[in-house]
Formats: C-alpha cells, structure tokens, sequence
C-alpha cells in the first residue's frame, strides 16, 4: 500500500522520512503553488543529527483517485479547503487527520460520509530549515482511532506507523486522546507564542503563577468534556510538566507560526476550550486567544 502525505510541512515531511525510512511506499500530496516546480527529494536532518534524503512520489488533487491511504497534517484551518479539491478520492480510501487542535473531524465526516474517517495524535517535534529540508527534534507517541464506523475496519494500520515511528498503539475512544493532547497544546502553544520562548522556559519562575491558573482552567473545561475518564488537576499538572521538561529544548508549533508570520491554529486550541468553557470564566485563556488574534492581525 502507497501512504499519501497530506501537508508537506515540518512534520509530514519527517513522517515522510520515517516511513520511507523502513521501505513503505510514500507520495506527497502537493498544492497549486507547487506544480509547475521540481520536485527535489526531502532532506531530513534526524534524531542523532545525520542527515538523510528521501524521495516520494508528487502528486495533485486531479490524482486523487489514485490515493490507497490518506494521512492529512495541514493545519487545522486548512483541512477543509485541501480536501475538498480531492473531489475523485475513492469511497474506499481511508482519510486519517493528524492536526492539532479539535473542531474539524465534523466537517470532515460531512464531506466523505462514505469513507473510513480517523484522527491521529502525534507528540513528534518538528521544525522547518528550508525549502523541502526540516529536522526531526523529538520522538513521542501516536494514536490512531476511528472517527466512524467505517474508519473501526483499519486497526491494520497501526502495526506499520509503529514500526515507523517508533510508537503507535489503536483507541477506540480516540476522542479522549485528542482531548489530553489538547489540554497540555492549550497551555503550552499559547503561552510560548506570545512570549517568543521554547518551552523549557516556560518552567522559570517568572511563568509560574500564570502556568498554576491556566492549566487549572484549561483542565476545569477538559475534565468536563472527559466526564469520568478525566484525570485530576494535580495528575493533569504532572504530565504538564513532563511534557515541558521532555520538550525544553522545542518551540511549539504555535510559537513557530507566529515566530514565521504564518496564520496559527489558535481557534482550534485555545478557541476549541473557550467554545466550551461556558459557563465558567477561563480569563487567562480568554486574554491568550486576544494576544494571539491580535499578532496573526499584525501580520496579515
């Protein structure tokens, strides 16, 4: 089977790298802006700092129906758009989202209400160096879970994204493992961005008060949504700070966007926990999302 790699960014060109890497077939999904250029092999700089060069086959939407297994890692508000130019994907062809942030898949289902729908999570680093070159910055897990009865038939998939990355196991519930990664993005994405720090940093005493009281509203609201299957403030600020310590040397992917002058996925991060915040005040939050609207506003 032939992977389709949608979103040739940092990361879906690591993933690219990682799946070549142990012989399976990969293309890339390209945009309009892309056709037309050469198409160079992917340079990955990885874990241990060799550097490495990947080939994988480029394609278009028009070659759509050509695509066996989809993976999409554009960001979140760029999902829709990409798919719908997809218009000859084949009924059969699961599609697996990998983006940060929550608020797609429903549209998504609306879109291909035939097809095999899942959601991935994915804690992998990744930074861009240049044009079809990125770095590979730190391992993590991956889930894969299904998103629609269909999506339950592809269980089979995971066995090859372990073997790639290091890690991957299968969720039935794999809402409730969007909804933990989301709960350390909300706190760790907002807060690098706006002060322009790794994430390390965010461990220095200057940070400590506004990292006490958004991680208790940001899991006040993810507690809620979790119902009984939600892990405690004091648990939720432990894995926090294993997270911060394992990624210290990273920049967040928000960090980066904004680092960049790239539109963010704040709407689907701290948006997401917002639209569902009522009726409890989350105003360290609330001030987040401003700051981070007013500086994508700068840039646009």
């Amino acid at each position: 089977m032939e992977w389709t790699i949608l979103g040739a960014g940092a990361l879906g060109c690591v993933m690219t790298g990682l799946l070549r890497q142990q012989g399976e077939s990969v293309a890339v999904m390209l945009s309009e802006r892309h056709r037309g250029h050469f198409h160079p092999h992917i340079e990955v700089l990885d874990i241990t700092g060799q550097r490495q060069l990947f080939y994988s086959r480029p394609l278009f939407a028009e070659h759509a129906y050509k695509v066996e297994c989809l993976l999409v890692l554009t960001k979140a508000y760029q999902v829709v758009d990409a798919l719908k130019r997809l218009t000859t994907l084949p009924n059969s062809t699961p599609v697996i989202l990998l983006h940060n942030g929550m608020g797609v898949a429903e549209q998504v289902l609306s879109l291909f209400p035939n097809n095999p729908v899942l959601a991935g999570i994915s804690s992998h680093g990744a930074m861009k160096e240049g044009n079809w070159q990125v770095r590979h910055t730190g391992k993590g897990e991956t889930w894969l879970g299904p998103l629609n009865e269909a999506g339950k038939a592809y269980q089979s998939l995971v066995p090859a994204l372990a073997a790639a990355l290091g890690h991957c196991e299968w969720s039935d519930d794999i809402a409730q493992q969007q909804l933990r990664k989301l709960a350390i993005n909300a706190v760790i994405n907002p807060l690098t961005a706006c002060n322009d720090i790794n994430n390390g940093q965010l461990l220095e005493p200057r940070f400590a008060d506004v990292l006490a009281q958004l991680s208790e509203e940001v899991h006040d609201v993810i507690s809620r949504l979790q119902g009984d299957k939600a892990e405690t403030l004091s648990e939720f600020r432990r894995r926090l700070h294993k997270v911060i310590e394992l990624t210290a040397c990273n920049y967040s992917s928000m960090q980066q966007d904004i680092a960049q002058g790239r539109p963010s996925e704040n709407g689907y991060i701290s948006g997401y926990i917002l639209q569902h915040a009522h009726p409890h005040p989350v105003p360290v939050c609330q001030q987040l999302y401003q700051e981070m609207k007013k500086r994508e506003g700068f840039r646009t």
